[in-house]
């Protein structure tokens, strides 16, 4: 069966789903801020690094990712 066109019945099933997409996508960004950084060459400390890729909050990794892109340290990236 594709699930591609598949309508999902119950409200169970449409609420775990939406939140597995969710999840995901903070996983994507979560990796994407780490690629920024390595691409920059910011060295990350483990703890930076666990936060980050530990949070789930897609607004706070959005702020990290714009930040990032301009800031010089790691731990600037938190504050």
């Amino acid at each position: 069966m594709i699930l591609e066109h598949y309508e999902w019945q119950s409200r169970m099933a449409s609420t775990n789903r939406a939140k597995g997409f969710g999840e995901g996508f903070a996983e994507g960004m979560a990796t994407a801020l780490a690629i920024v950084l390595e691409t920059r060459g910011i060295t990350v400390p483990e703890e930076i690094r666990e936060r980050v890729m530990s949070c789930t909050d897609t607004d706070q990794l959005e702020r990290w990712v714009h930040r990032a892109a301009v800031m010089d340290t790691a731990e600037s990236l938190l504050g």
